[in-house]
């Protein structure tokens, strides 16, 4: 009797040595994101009151770039503060086994996608699919 060749099985999820590997990456990721905001909200801080210049026009024209950069600077901390969030529930997946595996297909996100966006939740196609329904 001739044996049938089995296909390769698609893998459904990432090993735990990937997973730990994985781990570093967002646990470094958020380090720096972390230090990153600290910055911003520092810069938003410190924006306070710092137009000196006692003549009206160029002090009017000051803290109007004031408000300016310190309304900038907490659009970008507060999506800091958004990327933080999609890391720690990135870390949550790892921890309950889900990590890496696509929400709408239940299919294995590429390892290649996860390295360059960690905290994906969705294939490209998958993505690109829910933004054309949308």
């Amino acid at each position: 009797m001739e044996k049938k060749k089995e296909a390769p099985r698609e893998k459904t999820r990432y090993s735990d040595e990937e997973l730990k590997e994985f781990k570093e990456l967002i646990l470094s990721k958020i380090a720096t994101a972390e230090h990153d905001l600290e910055m911003l909200q520092q810069a938003v801080a410190g924006n306070e009151n710092e137009a000196t210049d006692t003549a009206p026009t160029f002090k009017t024209l000051e803290e109007g770039s004031n408000v300016l950069l310190k309304e900038e600077n907490q659009k970008l901390a507060a999506r800091q503060q958004k990327f933080i969030r999609d890391l720690r529930a990135a870390l949550i997946r790892i921890e309950n086994g889900t990590y890496g595996i696509c929400q709408a297909t239940g299919k294995l996100i590429p390892k290649e996608r996860l390295m360059i966006v960690p905290h994906a939740t969705m294939t490209v196609e998958a993505k690109e699919a829910s933004k054309k329904r949308r």
